[in-house]
């Protein structure tokens, strides 16, 4: 009789491994960024014509944003250069004053006769001059001719002012016809004098040569210039000059007025203390200088205004390009639904619809705003040296310009991707949308 011997069962190691075809691959790796970019960035490339027009806008608005912040910081820098090349090299030193019981306002100090030799001898001094205002009230009034007509209206007179011979070459002005008197003419108290331009032209003097005379009062003095130009103390282009000595002849002028000292850029604190010792040594403190400081504070609230308003003009029209890539990206959104349900029925996620049309808006602001920020930057260089100046361009702010493209398509190509990715495929590949 045969033995059963009870069956073995086969053990999980004894069977055959299966043949493994291909590797597998995980989900997320099927559709990369590689494969996002190259997506996006080909069907951006199939319409040239409709992705110059979509271009252009944000070029516009980024250029423009770029360009007016560039144009402002280069032109407050020249009018803060024109400013400080004047405020800077000027120092004037009055004399203090007090508050009498009456509420008139009193002299503490008065300044010496000689102060500007006195201070022409400090370092970083380069020319200085006395300057006292004249009144005309009364029968002093400045005319062309001595004639009284007591029916006609009253004009009211230039300005009359005391000053040196240095008076131009403190002030920047220049000579536009005849010459400045002398130290010659101020030691004599010569009857002589120069015009103002706006002087010049209510009086009616536009020549020298044939030795015209203005008459403060009754007195006739003989006028030997007219001068303009000036950069500092813009109010003397509507005065008439004459020399100090002759004030104090005629005019009977007890004390300069005040000192006006044109100095070296960067030295207006040590001449201003050094000023007020040479010429009150027993009481500095009672005379009052005004000296530059290191910055120019009018540059610098300039510049902060300029910035603001054309950061908002900029702004507006950066808006406006946009509002041109959201409307081309939904263009390419209702043109393409076939596609889109295609993408959706082999297999895209709505994840992966919704980034492709994100990722062509921000390649399209992207190009934009490195366009726009290059030719703002061109346009900021050439009008500057049109212009003879130095032109100052910030490059944080084109670099922010190309960074704000792509952030102005990112923003605009969000609404529309998210339309995408809701498109079912059925009612896509229905016609629908």
């Amino acid at each position: 009789m045969m033995r059963l011997l009870p069956r073995r069962r086969r053990s999980s190691t004894d069977a055959a491994p299966e043949p493994v075809l291909t590797a597998p691959v995980a989900r997320a790796d099927r559709f990369t960024f590689q494969d996002l970019v190259v997506e996006a960035t080909a069907d951006i490339g199939s319409r040239p014509a409709r992705l110059i027009m979509t271009v252009i806008g944000t070029v516009l608005g980024v250029g423009a944003l770029v360009a007016t912040i560039g144009f402002s910081q280069t032109a407050a820098t020249q009018i803060q250069r024109q400013f400080d090349a004047v405020r800077g090299t000027q120092v004037v030193v009055a004399p203090g004053s007090a508050q009498s019981q009456s509420g008139d306002a009193v002299a503490t100090a008065r300044l010496p006769w000689d102060a500007a030799e006195r201070v022409q001898r400090l370092v970083g001094v380069e020319a200085a001059t006395t300057i006292a205002e004249l009144g005309t009230e009364g029968e002093d009034a400045i005319t062309a001719v001595p004639v009284n007509d007591p029916a006609a209206p009253a004009v009211a007179s230039p300005r009359l002012v005391a000053a040196g011979p240095e008076l131009l070459d403190v002030l920047g002005g220049e000579l536009v016809t005849g010459r400045m008197f002398d130290g010659g003419h101020e030691m004599r108290g010569d009857r002589v004098v120069v015009l103002g331009e706006r002087a010049a032209e209510r009086l009616g003097v536009n020549r020298v040569d044939s030795q015209p005379s203005v008459f403060i009062g009754d007195t006739a003095y003989a006028v030997m210039g007219i001068y303009a130009g000036l950069q500092s103390r813009g109010e003397l282009s509507d005065a008439v000059v004459m020399p100090v000595g002759t004030a104090r002849v005629e005019r009977a002028l007890a004390a300069p007025g005040d000192l006006q000292i044109r100095i070296l850029p960067g030295t207006g604190a040590q001449v201003g203390t050094q000023a007020a010792l040479t010429l009150l040594p027993d009481g500095p403190d009672r005379l009052e200088v005004s000296a530059p400081g290191a910055g120019s504070e009018l540059g610098s609230n300039v510049q902060a205004d300029v910035n603001v308003i054309f950061l908002i003009l900029g702004g507006i029209v950066l808006l406006a390009g946009a509002l041109g890539i959201a409307n081309v990206t939904m263009l390419n959104v209702s043109e393409r639904v076939p596609e889109i349900g295609l993408r959706r029925a082999l297999g895209a996620t709505r994840r992966q619809i919704g980034a492709q049309f994100v990722v062509e808006s921000v390649v399209i602001g992207l190009l934009g705003g490195l366009v726009g920020a290059a030719l703002a930057v061109l346009g900021i260089v050439v009008f500057a040296l049109a212009q003879q100046w130095t032109p100052v361009v910030d490059g944080l702010v084109a670099v922010g310009g190309i960074v704000l493209g792509a952030l102005v398509g990112l923003g605009a190509g969000w609404f529309p991707a998210r339309r995408a990715s809701s498109i079912e495929p059925v009612s896509a590949l229905r016609g629908g949308n």
